[in-house]
Order: structure tokens, then C-alpha cells, then sequence
């Protein structure tokens, strides 16, 4: 049963922005009368916050907020130019086709809201990841997407014949729907804004394989994820 599990938090904050938590299972935008992350930051920390990316609902982690429309527009150039660097991290229990490297393919639209990869690389979406064992049958992802395409690490693993664990829409959906979470989370950011270098990771707080010892102790490997890619 997916449910939310923790709140919104702010991690980091200084004048221009804020580094927020956003927990799993939390809609990025309102739905059907329900506030969305957005909105609800809003409320809680300040009344002027603009998104300058967006992660899906049942990913976690670090989401980075504006607090005027000139510095979202100073965000939304850096996400253009390819100036931040985001990294997440996924557990999937499928033996993967390799365990690191790279993925790139075109995507296109399948079937109810679904995507998946062509053969072709006319616009493709570009993704560096690694990956280790955290015990049998479970493995760590650590990745770095070079585009942001809509859905491009869950289908990137899909690709691999490694769907990430609690996926209902890329996953088997009967056993994705006995997991708390869908297993994937915004792990790591890094950005030069003003003259100044800012690098930041927070490690999952929920899901119990995210929280496992056997997970904790495999992600110190990754402890700085600029490092590994």
C-alpha cells in the first residue's frame, strides 16, 4: 500500500532559493483538490516559491525552489545549459542486461501515458548509472541523467530489464502495488549560483528497503556522488 510517509522539509535555504524535501507519494502539482508539493511549500515556508523542475509523485528527495521569478529564470537558464547536475538513486530486485554505463535512446509516447525507448538517436535521452548489490535479488542504482525527459530513469531501467521496485506503471503493477514506495529518489544536486559551488545529498528516509542496513551500508559508496559520475 503506497502511502505518504513523511513531510515536506526545508534541507537547505538562503535568500535567493531553498532545497526542499519532497517525500514519495506526493503529486508535484495539485490533483483532484488535494494541494500539491508546490503549493504546499507555499504555504509552509514561503508564499512566493516558483518550481524550476519537477520530480514524479512517487519519487523523493531534493527539489530546488525559487523565491522570485528572477532567479527561477537564473535556474531554468542553468537547467538549459546543463550547468546542474542531479543524481538519484533506484532499487530494482531484476538482474539488469549491465550494471553500468550508459543509456541512449529516443523516447516517445506509448500507451495510457506511458514511454518507451526507440532504436533511434535523433533527441535522445542520456543516462550514466552504476550499480551494487545490497543483497540477494536487490540492487543499488546510482544515476545521472544527462536530459530530462519525462519518465527517463524509470524507463531507462525498464530498458535494462531492471524496473525499479514499487513502479506501478513500469513494473509489474500487481507486486508494485504490495510495495510502500516506488524506490526511486532524488539523491544529489550540484550547481555553481553566484560565484559560489553548492553540493548537496540527502539519503532516502523512507521505504524499507531504502532504509535497510544493507542499504545504508552499500550507499556510502556513494557518499559523493560527483565522484562515481
Amino acid at each position: 500500500m503506497q502511502t505518504p510517509n513523511h513531510t515536506i522539509f526545508v534541507h537547505y535555504e538562503n535568500d535567493d532559493f531553498l532545497i526542499l524535501y519532497k517525500p514519495a507519494n506526493l503529486n508535484f502539482h495539485s490533483e483532484d483538490n488535494e494541494a500539491g508539493c508546490v503549493v504546499l511549500a507555499q504555504k509552509m515556508f514561503h508564499p512566493n516559491l516558483l518550481s524550476v523542475h519537477r520530480l514524479d509523485k512517487m519519487t523523493s528527495g531534493l527539489l530546488i525552489l525559487a523565491k522570485s521569478s528572477k532567479v527561477a529564470n537564473d535556474f531554468a537558464t542553468m537547467f538549459q545549459n546543463k550547468e546542474i547536475q542531479k543524481y538519484y538513486l533506484a532499487i530494482a530486485t531484476k538482474k539488469p542486461k549491465k550494471k553500468q554505463g550508459w543509456i541512449k535512446a529516443d523516447m516517445a509516447l506509448s500507451r495510457r501515458g506511458s514511454y518507451k525507448l526507440l532504436q533511434s538517436k535523433n533527441n535522445p535521452a542520456v543516462t550514466q548509472f552504476c550499480s551494487k548489490s545490497i543483497q540477494p535479488n536487490e540492487r543499488l542504482f546510482l544515476l545521472k541523467p544527462y536530459t530530462g525527459k519525462t519518465h527517463q530513469l524509470r524507463v531507462a531501467l525498464k530498458s535494462i530489464g531492471a524496473p525499479i521496485v514499487g513502479d506501478i506503471r513500469y513494473a509489474n503493477a500487481i507486486d508494485a502495488k504490495k510495495e510502500q514506495r516506488g524506490y526511486l529518489h532524488a539523491y544529489g544536486l550540484t550547481f555553481n549560483y553566484k560565484n559560489t559551488t553548492y553540493h548537496f545529498t540527502l539519503a532516502p528516509l523512507e521505504g524499507e528497503r531504502f532504509v535497510s542496513d544493507a542499504c545504508k551500508e552499500a550507499l556510502k559508496e556513494y557518499a559523493t556522488p560527483w565522484e562515481v559520475l
